[in-house]
């Protein structure tokens, strides 16, 4: 049976390479991005019509539901893997409480926004589906300044948890995966506005967070 998956933040990073998967499962895929450049490789991609984009907020219902939209079009909606988030440095003591709250939001509302769609779209075609939720290792061990972020990625952890039990009986998983850190664009870049010392410092520090000594790859 053909099968439709979104990927929200599937431009790039771990996004564009859980689209690339999925893909090559033979399904439908939406990627769905705030940034409309990070998606122009979806254009003459080897799958056509199966990789589909969206350019827009996945924090937006309207955004979110039209992605399904476009996915439903082509085959019932399968899986939503809600990776989009951005990590924005912050302490209380120097940040204000409305702006903690508003960066923790920036992380943790695409997750129920798309959380909401997929459960509304799978209870809708009554064939159940799988929700994928991109948590992180900082949920459980935070590091300083990622407040914003490890207060988020806890919540996403939750979230899914109450997920699976309230609507497993009806066909709908959901997990959460909480990764270590990735090298992506956005990690490459954040090392190369440190100076040589500050980043390898940075290098240092996170290999000893993660039990192979490294960073992962997609």
């Amino acid at each position: 049976m053909d099968r439709s998956y979104v990927v929200t933040g599937g431009g790039r990073g771990v996004g564009r390479a859980v689209v690339e998967r999925l893909l090559e499962t033979g399904g439908t895929v939406v990627a769905l991005d705030l940034d409309p450049t990070a998606l122009g490789w979806l254009r003459d991609h080897p799958a056509g019509p199966r990789a589909l984009a969206v350019a827009g907020s996945a924090s937006d219902e309207g955004v979110a539901w039209h992605a399904a939209d476009l996915a439903e079009s082509a085959a019932p909606l399968a899986g939503w893997v809600n990776n989009a988030a951005v990590f924005r440095d912050a302490s209380v003591h120097s940040t204000g409480a409305a702006e903690t709250s508003r960066l923790i939001a920036l992380n943790l509302d695409p997750v129920v926004v798309g959380c909401t769609t997929a459960v509304r779209r799978f209870l809708a075609h009554g064939q159940g589906g799988a929700i994928v939720n991109v948590s992180s290792h900082q949920a459980q061990r935070a590091v300083p300044g990622s407040l914003p972020y490890a207060t988020a990625k806890a919540a996403v952890e939750g979230l899914t948890r109450a997920l699976a039990v309230e609507y497993g009986g009806r066909g709908i998983r959901a997990n959460a995966v909480a990764l270590g850190s990735i090298a992506t664009e956005r990690y490459d870049a954040y090392l190369a506005g440190l100076s040589p010392s500050a980043a390898a410092e940075v290098e240092a520090q996170l290999r000893q967070l993660h039990p192979v000594g490294r960073v992962g790859r997609v």
